[in-house]
């Protein structure tokens, strides 16, 4: 327990300390959510101060302790709380699995519009497949959007995929999401031809920029979810290939991509000769991060 002035002088210090470390503020109020149960509003009049005593889920030193290791090692906000808002969920999280982002979230809206605008009228209800799950994140979305469909993640990472069920569990999505270990399209030889969708946040960084990421990225996220090879396409470039044998005639090929593959992702697609309507959207910021088509 603490006291309200107690928490407003560790707040507003911290708040300091991460503009000088160049360290968005709100992160602060955003461990104080977790750790203290207080809510953006509380937080932001500073409502809290007049409290007599305040609950914390671990002792102020400890809570200290983890805002140092934001400041020095870099370690993200969101792995030293376990947990990150995504959608409308609150997604366990963990060094083992790539932490969703917000920009994420645009898939499953591609997904609902993909659905709405394909020529087949059983999309909605039929198999969508997450290609490398992590979080279970995706898979969630796709649940909670395609309530009549039945959803399938893989992931090749124990950890993650651990992670992923036990997300699923949390949101009372388990019974709605099947989830498999292995690579990529290797579990499902028995959905060749049958999958409405697939939906896939691969690997696309170039190797060689690896080394540029912002520490919190490239010290603290599994490397398997960034490295995309030479070029950054080694896993998008299989996912074009592979994926025709497993989509239904009409079936949505849907994935994530970096700034400035579009064009090399739309090339792909054309190329491979089994997909039709290719389509690229852009993110909030206005940068080309989707890929969409339909296997013909």
């Amino acid at each position: 327990m603490v006291s309200g002035k107690q928490l407003s002088r560790w707040r507003r210090n911290a708040r300091q300390e991460a503009n000088a470390a160049g360290i968005a503020p709100t992160e602060v109020d955003w461990l104080l959510q977790e750790v203290a149960g207080l809510d953006q509003l509380t937080l932001r009049l500073e409502s809290f101060e007049e409290q007599g005593q305040i609950e914390l889920k671990i002792p102020l030193p400890k809570l200290t302790q983890l805002w140092q290791q934001r400041l020095y090692e870099r370690v993200p906000v969101q792995h030293l709380v376990g947990v990150t808002p995504w959608r409308n969920f609150s997604l366990r999280v963990s060094p083992d699995v790539f932490i969703p982002r917000p920009e994420t979230e645009y898939l499953i809206e591609l997904a609902v519009r993909a659905t709405e605008a394909g020529s087949s009228q059983h999309l909605a209800s039929g198999n969508w497949v997450d290609l490398g799950t992590g979080s279970g994140a995706i898979a969630l979305g796709l649940a909670q959007a395609f309530p009549q469909a039945t959803i399938h993640a893989v992931d090749s990472g124990t950890a993650a995929l651990t992670m992923a069920q036990q997300n699923a569990e949390n949101l009372g999505f388990s019974k709605r999401i099947q989830f498999y270990q292995g690579d990529w399209w290797e579990p499902f030889a028995s959905l060749k031809g049958r999958v409405s969708g697939m939906v896939s946040n691969p690997p696309y960084i170039p190797t060689h920029l690896l080394p540029q990421l912002q520490p919190e990225v490239g010290h603290h996220e599994p490397h398997q979810a960034l490295d995309g090879g030479s070029d950054g396409l080694d896993s998008i470039r299989y996912l074009v290939k592979t994926s025709p044998h497993y989509l239904s005639p009409g079936g949505v090929w849907l994935t994530e991509m970096m700034a400035g593959q579009a064009e090399a992702v739309t090339q792909l697609l054309q190329q491979e000769g089994s997909y039709a309507q290719v389509q690229i959207f852009p993110d909030l910021a206005g940068i080309d991060r989707f890929a969409m088509a339909y296997c013909s």
